[in-house]
């Protein structure tokens, strides 16, 4: 696809969405990942359009990932959800994940707050623990810039060194003690998937310095941080990779936890865009 052409299509993605939703300028906008599809924070006048009705959207194909996009407002906040994300290892290209993204900063995004389900490489974190991404580790083999600069886009060579806000972290952090749920900073190792790792992977990346291990996340921040977005990374633990005490690895058994999950992420959303 020509840059030209892929700008075109974020155009017209985020034209439509303005039609459906006159006026929409969602200034904080939030991915929710796997087994997250009922975090979704309370919203008054909220509109729900189904990725498929978007026109250059992608398809999710994953269980879990519901596919659609909320819109409406907290307090005096307009906030945006996409209800399930794509992946690379769903064939998607890193353009066509990063362009939800891009649409969303088009229509006035300020503020990206991305979470994932992830697997721990370290003891102290647990399953349904969540850990604030502090910095990032990128195995994907790809970047979402490779190929696709357009100025308005920002930097060809975005300077990554502080991704994820440290304010917003801050805030992220003093929500989770106030519920009581125990919360951690880390290091998240991006992969390819849709294997899982062996054990010999997780002691390299350990090594590495990776505190979880995910297929997702990293895409969205280089693109946001591109743009000059602020950006949150909420990951819950879903399982103790590979070769890990207590390490079970299955889609499903994920699924099943970010049922009991959501619903803590869900008031630590309400209480940190109540603090934007």
């Amino acid at each position: 696809m020509e840059v030209k052409t892929y700008v075109r299509g974020i155009r017209r993605s985020a034209e439509f969405v303005r039609a459906r939703v006159p006026g929409a300028k969602p200034a904080v906008g939030i991915i929710l990942g796997s087994g997250l599809s009922n975090a979704v924070p309370p919203l008054s006048g909220a509109t729900t359009i189904p990725y498929s009705d978007i026109p250059g959207f992608p398809r999710t194909t994953v269980s879990g990932h519901a596919g659609r996009l909320i819109l409406g407002r907290q307090g005096g906040i307009s906030v945006a959800v996409m209800q399930g994300r794509f992946h690379y290892y769903e064939g998607h290209s890193m353009e066509s994940i990063a362009l939800p993204v891009r649409v969303l900063e088009y229509l006035g995004l300020k503020t990206l707050i991305v979470t994932s389900a992830v697997g721990s490489m370290r003891s102290p974190i647990k399953p349904g623990h969540f850990v604030l991404v502090r910095d990032h580790i990128n195995l994907m083999g790809r970047n979402p810039l490779r190929a696709f600069h357009e100025e308005e886009f920002g930097e060809m060579f975005p300077d990554l060194s502080d991704a994820y806000d440290p304010e917003l972290r801050l805030l992220a952090a003093a929500a989770c003690r106030k519920r009581r749920i125990p919360v951690h900073e880390g290091v998240y190792v991006a992969v390819g998937g849709p294997s899982y790792e062996t054990p010999a992977e997780i002691n390299a990346f350990r090594r590495l310095g990776g505190s979880v291990i995910g297929m997702s996340v990293v895409p969205e921040v280089i693109v946001a941080r591109q743009m000059g977005l602020r950006v949150l990374a909420i990951s819950w633990i879903s399982n103790m990779a590979s070769g890990m005490k207590g390490a079970a690895l299955s889609h499903p058994d994920v699924l099943a936890l970010g049922d009991r999950v959501a619903g803590n992420l869900s008031v630590v959303l309400q209480d940190v865009v109540k603090r934007l």
